[in-house]
């Protein structure tokens, strides 16, 4: 059922309208050194959805506001020379419980992923890190969640399983009871030719022993039998999955990302994206991303948040 363009972007404002009441987020903001990631930051901070730390080179900050008529009144700013300065710094406000999330600014997603990562002073969990794009497709009648599509390259079995536990858990505190996760392949049929069959099979054997919960998981299956009623009726999949998904599980991040891309340039999505895994979410934004993206991240890490204390904890096997 294809949306009007009046429609477009409806699931979004939904998400944001549902933060209404929230308390912000307290949000490091790595050098955010251009005219989209401040502005970004600052918007998301007029929507009351993050309070923002800006963690960069002052004059340089100063400067970029003036230029671009961006009021930084009110708005903490941390002085550091240069983006890897900055993105040390950031993550440390969050070990030293001085911010409740991250945001990446102007920087690399390598440079602040180093940091979030690393083993000594980073912000590494017993989960594996992993990201989720939360997408409002015109022609989709819910959001879709999409993993992994930007850090982990050649997921393992053990990997997925993490990356399904995180999506789950990202679906259940934004409010989807049950999700429906759907683990991509080519095809519906499991074989020994195609790995992303052999994972598929393997998690939702996982799912029904118990290792993975809060979910219905199906698959090996294919992106339309995944999205379309129709084409899951033609292939005769009755599973509740088929047709209906709310997670899809890429097979890896050439998959994911080349999804995600499609979706956002051919089908006109919006794209906003989220890590999770790490001690607090991370909102990873793209210099192509549109503002309302960006804002929808923040709504996003502000729900997850407080969604998670509100909903019952996923076990990890």
């Amino acid at each position: 059922m294809n949306e009007t363009a009046t429609q477009r972007h409806r699931k979004y404002a939904a998400l944001i309208q549902a933060c209404q009441g929230l308390p912000p987020l307290r949000t490091a903001v790595a050098h955010p050194c251009d005219e989209s990631a401040l502005r970004g930051a600052l918007e998301a901070r007029a929507a009351g959805l993050i309070e923002p730390v800006l963690v960069g080179p002052k004059a340089r900050v100063r400067a970029l506001a003036a230029r671009f008529g961006l009021a930084l009144d009110g708005v903490e700013l941390i002085d550091q020379p240069h983006s890897h300065a900055a993105a040390e710094r950031a993550v440390r406000l969050v070990r030293e419980g001085a911010a409740q999330a991250l945001m990446k600014g102007s920087l690399h997603t390598d440079e602040l992923m180093a940091e979030v990562v690393d083993p000594q002073r980073g912000l590494r969990t017993g989960r594996r890190i992993s990201h989720v794009f939360v997408m409002d497709v015109p022609s989709y009648p819910k959001p879709l969640y999409l993993t992994d599509a930007a850090v982990n390259i050649a997921p393992t079995l053990e990997d997925k399983a993490d990356l399904v536990r995180n999506a789950i858990e990202l679906a259940r505190a934004l409010g989807v009871s049950c999700p429906k996760v759907a683990i991509l392949s080519a095809v519906e049929t499991v074989s020994s030719k195609l790995r992303s069959t052999l994972d598929a099979a393997a998690l939702c054997k996982m799912a029904e022993r118990g290792q993975i919960e809060g979910a219905l998981l199906d698959g090996p299956l294919a992106l339309d039998s995944a999205i379309d009623r129709s084409a899951a009726r033609i292939k005769h999949l009755s599973s509740p999955v088929a047709g209906d998904a709310d997670i899809l599980l890429a097979p890896d991040l050439e998959a994911g990302n080349l999804l995600a891309k499609e979706l956002s340039f051919l089908a006109h999505a919006d794209a906003a994206g989220i890590v999770l895994g790490a001690r607090v979410p991370v909102m990873l934004t793209s210099r192509a991303d549109h503002l309302r993206a960006r804002i929808a991240s923040a709504a996003i890490a502000l729900r997850y948040v407080h969604g998670r204390s509100a909903t019952p904890a996923v076990r990890d096997a």
